[in-house]
């Protein structure tokens, strides 16, 4: 029961930190809502391309470090498990936030954050793959979704843990799910690039 509890502790506080969602704060500084503009997603990309690189830099450092400070507290609290549990939550706050009508981003920067504390390593090689097909193809959304793809493949080749191999799939599946807009606008060849 004490378990128990400190877990669902952990989700409680993920779940709160998540739902600061960087790229609607960072927005209402310049008056704007990024949800009502670009692809009105509210996260990173959207931010770069409606507010400029300032406030894109902003929202990537909030959205990293939100997802750094959950696992750190969630970790004190209960281990790699509340870690794990905290960090989901995380996500699912940002993608579903509390203080903004359930709205949110895609959850990537906070995932992969959450990610490089549980497995630093595999979290590399997902950043390179990430890079590569961005610089490739110029879609910053092609390269979320094969990085997502490749999670918990690498997960079962690098042999890891039975609970992490669970949350990388379900992680996998999440960012995939979040990005289906994306995937018909890649299939339909109208899917914006960014500048490099």
């Amino acid at each position: 029961m004490g378990r128990m509890f400190l877990l669902i502790l952990c989700g409680v506080i993920g779940y709160l930190l998540g739902s600061i969602n960087t790229s609607v704060v960072t927005g209402k500084f310049y008056g704007v809502d990024v949800r009502q503009h670009g692809s009105g997603n509210a996260g990173a990309t959207n931010t770069l391309r409606v507010l400029g690189k300032k406030a894109a830099i902003m929202v990537l450092i909030g959205d990293i470090l939100k997802g750094l400070v959950t696992c750190v507290i969630t970790n004190s609290i209960a281990g790699q498990t509340g870690a794990i549990v905290g960090g989901a939550a995380a996500i699912v706050g940002h993608n579903w936030p509390l203080y903004f009508g359930f709205k949110g981003g895609k959850g990537v920067l906070t995932s992969i954050t959450v990610m490089f504390y549980l497995d630093w390593q595999i979290s590399l090689i997902l950043v390179a793959i990430f890079a590569i097909v961005v610089l490739i193809s110029r879609y910053v959304s092609l390269g979320s979704i094969l990085g997502a793809i490749a999670l918990p493949v690498l997960m079962i080749l690098f042999g890891r843990e039975i609970k992490l191999i669970i949350f990388s799939a379900a992680l996998a599946v999440l960012v995939v799910a979040k990005h289906h807009s994306n995937i018909k606008r890649l299939v339909n060849g109208t899917e914006s690039k960014i500048k490099l």
